[in-house]
């Protein structure tokens, strides 16, 4: 069964759309900038990655020796419908999407443990990490005896090598997937669909700080690359970009982590409630701004600008907040959707106002207010 969806995961569209190489390189760089050293003598796992196709191998393969990775682990999944079509390993070191050949289509695990120039042309890219790969010298690349599902036993025991996690899983396993990194007690970074943060595996966790949004913003959505064999057709066209030849698709997805980012440490600075409501122009066109909950004692506020510094409170914003929350100045409460996620413990019941239901709504409150 566990083969069985995770091949119908591979098969959605979704899950199959590749990275943007210059994404992952300003969401790593934000890391790397609060603390220089996070990477360094560290083993990273991309373990829904073929290193023929990802990005986030290209990046950390090319990153090796100026991030200081100890070891840099990758395992593909055997006949995924996207095969050879992004990245030309043992050709140019290039991003387009073409169709390359490659050795063979099964699943494989690639382990680079030292990085340089091979060919002693002067400068390091992919030529020399495939040289280093075809010569294999210090580094290994071999078939899997699987078919690559991350929760095989070889792709557990090489995750159990591991120290940092860094990928783009199937959306529609994203929590066994997230499960599974909790369980062995990885480090990670990865990317979900932002209404993974109220499900009632995932929610839990952002709540306790176990887990929480990446550096970028969660307004933004990602644009990731179409393989010239998706079919978009059943896909909204807004949602569908092509620039050059190469179709990309917007998606309502955001990074989440727990490694620690200098975005998580920036106070907000608030107005009072008075002052907001006198000076915000947002507030003041606002028909719900500080109205209470009909079920909920609980004000809403609609914006995360508009938090009132002199609640003490409990406060309803959007879940657009979390990529502004600190939490020394915030305690999450609970969600107003999911099994034990809303503050007054109900089930299937939302926050409503003069009897309108309000969606994806966290509830909070000032650190503060517990003196």
């Amino acid at each position: 069964m566990a083969n069985i969806n995770l091949t119908k995961a591979k098969r959605a569209k979704s899950d199959e759309f590749y990275t943007q190489y210059a994404d992952i390189q300003k969401e790593i760089q934000a890391y790397l900038d609060y603390d220089p050293n996070v990477f360094r003598g560290k083993v990273v796992y991309c373990n829904c990655d073929d290193p023929y196709e990802s990005n986030f191998f290209r990046y950390f393969a090319l990153k090796f020796n100026e991030i200081g990775l100890k070891r840099l682990i990758t395992t593909s999944y055997k006949s995924s419908p996207v095969a050879n079509t992004q990245l030309d390993l043992f050709g140019e070191s290039s991003v387009d999407v073409q169709h390359k050949g490659r050795p063979k289509d099964t699943a494989a695990r690639f382990i680079i443990n030292e990085v340089g120039d091979m060919n002693e042309d002067g400068a390091y890219n992919l030529s020399d990490v495939a040289e280093q790969l075809k010569a294999n010298k210090n580094n290994e690349w071999k078939p899997l005896e699987g078919d690559g599902d991350f929760r095989s036993k070889e792709c557990i025991e090489l995750l159990k090598q591991a120290d940092i996690v860094v990928t783009n899983p199937p959306f529609s396993l994203f929590r066994e997937y997230v499960a599974q990194l909790v369980e062995f007690d990885k480090s990670f970074l990865i990317i979900g669909n932002k209404n993974a943060i109220t499900y009632k595996e995932i929610f839990p966790l952002i709540k306790d700080n176990k887990m929480w949004v990446g550096a970028g913003s969660i307004s933004k959505d990602i644009l990731f690359i179409a393989p010239d064999n998706a079919e978009l057709s059943d896909k909204p066209a807004t949602a569908v970009r092509v620039v050059d030849g190469v179709t990309y698709l917007r998606s309502p997805s955001v990074w989440f982590t727990n490694l620690d980012h200098g975005r998580r440490h920036r106070p907000l600075s608030l107005l009072t409630m008075q002052d907001n409501l006198q000076f915000n122009d947002k507030v003041k066109k606002s028909d719900t701004a500080y109205q209470k909950y009909d079920n909920y004692d609980a004000i809403e506020v609609p914006f995360t600008e508009a938090i009132p510094s002199d609640c003490d409170g409990v406060m309803g914003v959007p879940i657009s907040f979390l990529d502004k929350y600190d939490a020394d100045q915030f305690e999450i409460l609970g969600s107003n959707r999911g099994i034990d996620q809303d503050p007054n413990g109900y089930y299937g019941r939302g926050s409503y106002m003069d009897g309108k239901e309000t969606f994806k709504r966290l509830f909070i409150k000032h650190r503060k207010a517990e003196a």
